[in-house]
C-alpha cells in the first residue's frame, strides 16, 4: 500500500467514524468532520499532510 492509498483510507475511516459517533452520541463530532476536511483542503495548497509524514515513518512506500 502507498502513501496516497493509506492517506485516502485512513481519511475515509475517520470521517465514516466522525459521522457514526455524531448520529449516535453528539453531533459536536461533526467538528472532527470538519477538521479532517480543512486538514486536507490545507495539504493541497501547502503540500505538507501530517499524516503523511507518519506514514513516511512507518515505512510506507511514496508513489
Amino acid at each position: 500500500m502507498t502513501i496516497n492509498e493509506a492517506l485516502r483510507l485512513t481519511a475515509g475511516i475517520f470521517i465514516l467514524l466522525s459521522l457514526y459517533l455524531a448520529i449516535n452520541y453528539t453531533q459536536d463530532w461533526l467538528w472532527f468532520t470538519a477538521f479532517i476536511a480543512a486538514n486536507l483542503i490545507l495539504s493541497a495548497f501547502t503540500k505538507f499532510c501530517f499524516m503523511m509524514s507518519v506514514f513516511r515513518k512507518l515505512g510506507f512506500k511514496e508513489d
